[in-house]
Protein backbone atom coordinates (compact mmCIF):
# COMPACT_ATOMS: atom_id res chain seq x y z
CA UNK A 1 0.00 0.00 0.00
CA UNK A 2 1.56 3.28 -1.36
CA UNK A 3 0.27 6.60 0.83
CA UNK A 4 1.57 9.78 -0.42
CA UNK A 5 0.58 13.83 0.79
CA UNK A 6 -1.15 15.99 -1.31
CA UNK A 7 -0.42 19.41 -2.09
CA UNK A 8 -3.28 20.08 0.42
CA UNK A 9 -1.91 19.53 4.04
CA UNK A 10 -3.96 16.72 5.66
CA UNK A 11 -5.10 15.09 2.33
CA UNK A 12 -3.74 12.02 1.14
CA UNK A 13 -2.99 9.42 -2.36
CA UNK A 14 -3.87 5.79 -0.95
CA UNK A 15 -2.73 3.26 -3.71
CA UNK A 16 -3.46 -0.25 -2.57
CA UNK A 17 -1.56 -3.43 -3.81
CA UNK A 18 -3.69 -5.74 -5.75
CA UNK A 19 -3.12 -9.21 -6.16
CA UNK A 20 -5.10 -10.79 -9.34
CA UNK A 21 -5.70 -14.48 -10.33
CA UNK A 22 -7.56 -16.35 -12.52
CA UNK A 23 -10.48 -15.70 -10.11
CA UNK A 24 -10.89 -12.26 -10.23
CA UNK A 25 -8.17 -9.94 -7.57
CA UNK A 26 -8.09 -8.90 -3.95
CA UNK A 27 -6.53 -5.92 -2.24
CA UNK A 28 -6.77 -3.94 1.11
CA UNK A 29 -9.07 -1.27 0.93
CA UNK A 30 -7.99 0.22 4.19
CA UNK A 31 -4.85 -1.42 6.48
CA UNK A 32 -4.56 0.84 10.06
CA UNK A 33 -1.30 -0.29 10.62
CA UNK A 34 0.31 1.20 7.28
CA UNK A 35 -2.40 4.19 7.54
CA UNK A 36 -0.88 4.98 11.05
CA UNK A 37 2.98 4.18 9.67
CA UNK A 38 2.06 7.00 6.68
CA UNK A 39 -0.10 9.79 8.37
CA UNK A 40 0.56 9.53 12.28
CA UNK A 41 -2.80 8.83 13.32
CA UNK A 42 -5.50 6.25 13.54
CA UNK A 43 -8.72 6.84 11.85
CA UNK A 44 -11.53 5.85 14.01
CA UNK A 45 -14.58 4.94 11.94
CA UNK A 46 -17.73 5.65 12.84
CA UNK A 47 -20.05 5.43 9.96
CA UNK A 48 -19.52 4.30 6.50
CA UNK A 49 -21.20 5.99 3.78
CA UNK A 50 -22.11 4.81 -0.32
CA UNK A 51 -23.30 6.83 -3.43
CA UNK A 52 -24.42 6.07 -6.44
CA UNK A 53 -24.26 8.91 -9.02
CA UNK A 54 -25.12 9.28 -12.77
CA UNK A 55 -22.08 10.64 -15.01
CA UNK A 56 -21.48 14.88 -14.23
CA UNK A 57 -23.14 14.89 -10.17
CA UNK A 58 -21.50 17.15 -8.23
CA UNK A 59 -21.41 16.46 -4.64
CA UNK A 60 -19.99 19.60 -2.32
CA UNK A 61 -17.94 21.20 -1.42
CA UNK A 62 -18.95 19.50 1.99
CA UNK A 63 -17.40 20.40 5.37
CA UNK A 64 -18.51 20.21 9.31
CA UNK A 65 -17.51 22.16 12.19
CA UNK A 66 -14.40 21.73 14.37
CA UNK A 67 -14.06 19.75 16.53
CA UNK A 68 -15.09 17.18 15.62
CA UNK A 69 -15.57 17.73 11.89
CA UNK A 70 -15.63 14.76 10.37
CA UNK A 71 -12.41 12.69 8.44
CA UNK A 72 -13.54 10.89 5.34
CA UNK A 73 -11.24 7.81 3.70
CA UNK A 74 -13.33 7.67 -0.28
CA UNK A 75 -13.02 5.18 -2.32
CA UNK A 76 -14.59 4.48 -5.74
CA UNK A 77 -16.34 1.10 -5.77
CA UNK A 78 -17.47 1.02 -9.17
CA UNK A 79 -17.54 3.83 -11.97
CA UNK A 80 -15.23 6.67 -12.18
CA UNK A 81 -14.92 10.05 -10.13
CA UNK A 82 -12.40 12.62 -9.77
CA UNK A 83 -11.85 13.48 -5.90
CA UNK A 84 -11.86 17.68 -4.95
CA UNK A 85 -10.20 18.22 -1.61
CA UNK A 86 -10.48 22.38 -1.04
CA UNK A 87 -8.44 23.97 1.87
CA UNK A 88 -11.12 25.78 3.36
CA UNK A 89 -9.24 26.10 7.17
CA UNK A 90 -8.93 29.97 7.19
CA UNK A 91 -4.99 31.12 8.05
CA UNK A 92 -3.64 27.93 6.11
CA UNK A 93 -1.04 28.98 3.70
CA UNK A 94 -3.07 27.09 0.97
CA UNK A 95 -6.46 28.84 2.28
CA UNK A 96 -8.36 28.60 -0.94
CA UNK A 97 -6.55 25.90 -3.03
CA UNK A 98 -7.68 22.97 -4.34
CA UNK A 99 -6.09 19.29 -5.45
CA UNK A 100 -7.55 16.57 -7.04
CA UNK A 101 -7.25 12.80 -7.30
CA UNK A 102 -9.03 10.69 -9.77
CA UNK A 103 -10.53 7.72 -8.07
CA UNK A 104 -11.54 4.59 -10.55
CA UNK A 105 -11.39 0.65 -10.51
CA UNK A 106 -7.82 0.48 -12.14
CA UNK A 107 -5.72 1.80 -9.62
CA UNK A 108 -8.17 1.49 -6.88
CA UNK A 109 -6.88 4.31 -5.38
CA UNK A 110 -8.82 5.86 -2.08
CA UNK A 111 -8.42 9.41 -0.74
CA UNK A 112 -8.14 10.95 2.98
CA UNK A 113 -8.64 13.81 4.21
CA UNK A 114 -8.31 15.15 7.67
CA UNK A 115 -10.42 17.04 9.59
CA UNK A 116 -11.72 20.84 8.38
CA UNK A 117 -11.30 20.31 4.88
CA UNK A 118 -13.65 20.94 2.24
CA UNK A 119 -14.27 17.78 0.21
CA UNK A 120 -16.30 17.29 -3.24
CA UNK A 121 -16.20 14.74 -6.34
CA UNK A 122 -17.90 14.94 -9.57
CA UNK A 123 -18.83 11.22 -11.19
CA UNK A 124 -17.28 10.18 -14.66
CA UNK A 125 -19.18 7.26 -15.47
CA UNK A 126 -22.35 5.56 -15.12
CA UNK A 127 -23.24 4.42 -11.19
CA UNK A 128 -20.28 5.93 -9.90
CA UNK A 129 -20.47 4.25 -6.82
CA UNK A 130 -18.43 5.72 -3.91
CA UNK A 131 -17.54 4.45 -0.44
CA UNK A 132 -17.05 7.02 2.27
CA UNK A 133 -15.26 5.97 5.92
CA UNK A 134 -15.84 8.36 8.29
CA UNK A 135 -14.55 9.20 11.57
CA UNK A 136 -17.73 10.95 12.76
CA UNK A 137 -21.53 10.14 11.97
CA UNK A 138 -23.66 12.80 9.97
CA UNK A 139 -24.86 15.75 11.89
CA UNK A 140 -27.21 18.13 10.15
CA UNK A 141 -26.49 21.15 11.91
CA UNK A 142 -22.83 20.78 12.15
CA UNK A 143 -22.99 20.25 8.38
CA UNK A 144 -22.13 23.45 5.96
CA UNK A 145 -21.20 23.40 2.04
CA UNK A 146 -19.44 25.85 -0.42
CA UNK A 147 -20.65 26.63 -3.67
CA UNK A 148 -18.88 23.91 -5.93
CA UNK A 149 -18.68 27.07 -8.74
CA UNK A 150 -16.93 29.39 -6.58
CA UNK A 151 -14.89 31.40 -8.59
CA UNK A 152 -12.37 32.16 -5.82
CA UNK A 153 -11.70 28.47 -5.40
CA UNK A 154 -11.70 27.90 -9.11
CA UNK A 155 -12.39 24.01 -9.54
CA UNK A 156 -12.04 23.29 -12.92
CA UNK A 157 -14.92 20.99 -13.10
CA UNK A 158 -14.78 18.19 -16.35
CA UNK A 159 -16.89 18.33 -19.07
CA UNK A 160 -16.49 14.78 -20.12
CA UNK A 161 -16.85 11.69 -18.61
CA UNK A 162 -13.98 8.71 -18.26
CA UNK A 163 -14.86 8.02 -22.08
CA UNK A 164 -14.56 11.19 -23.38
CA UNK A 165 -18.39 12.00 -23.68
CA UNK A 166 -20.03 15.26 -22.87
CA UNK A 167 -21.56 15.55 -19.33
CA UNK A 168 -23.90 18.23 -18.22
CA UNK A 169 -23.00 18.87 -14.06
CA UNK A 170 -25.67 17.91 -12.05
CA UNK A 171 -26.07 19.50 -8.19
CA UNK A 172 -28.57 19.46 -5.42
CA UNK A 173 -30.29 22.62 -4.64
CA UNK A 174 -28.71 22.33 -1.61
CA UNK A 175 -24.93 22.70 -2.86
CA UNK A 176 -26.34 25.05 -5.91
CA UNK A 177 -27.44 27.73 -3.22
CA UNK A 178 -24.23 27.46 -1.43
CA UNK A 179 -22.26 30.30 -0.51
CA UNK A 180 -18.87 31.25 -2.30
CA UNK A 181 -15.39 30.34 0.16
CA UNK A 182 -15.75 34.46 0.83
CA UNK A 183 -18.95 35.00 2.12
CA UNK A 184 -18.79 31.27 4.04
CA UNK A 185 -15.47 32.86 5.79
CA UNK A 186 -17.41 36.60 6.77
CA UNK A 187 -20.46 34.43 7.75
CA UNK A 188 -17.94 32.31 9.90
CA UNK A 189 -19.23 29.09 9.00
CA UNK A 190 -15.53 28.15 8.09
CA UNK A 191 -13.11 26.66 10.23
CA UNK A 192 -9.69 27.82 11.69
CA UNK A 193 -5.92 26.38 10.47
CA UNK A 194 -5.15 26.86 14.18
CA UNK A 195 -8.64 25.33 15.33
CA UNK A 196 -8.24 22.07 12.58
CA UNK A 197 -4.39 21.59 13.25
CA UNK A 198 -4.64 21.48 17.14
CA UNK A 199 -8.11 18.65 17.00
CA UNK A 200 -5.71 16.76 14.49
CA UNK A 201 -2.79 16.95 16.90
CA UNK A 202 -5.12 15.49 19.42
CA UNK A 203 -5.77 12.37 18.41
CA UNK A 204 -2.77 11.51 16.39
CA UNK A 205 -0.24 8.32 17.63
Amino acid sequence: MEITPLSIEGAWSITPRQFPDERGLFFEAFKQSAFVEAVGRKLEVAQVNTSVSTPGTIRGIHFSDVPPSQAKYVQCARGALLDIVVDIRVGSPTFGQWDSLLLEEKDRRAIFLSEGLGHAFIALDEATTAVYLCSTPYAPGREHGVNPFCKTIGIDWPTQDIHGRPIEHLLSEKDREAPGLLKAKEAGLLPSYEDARAFVSSIES
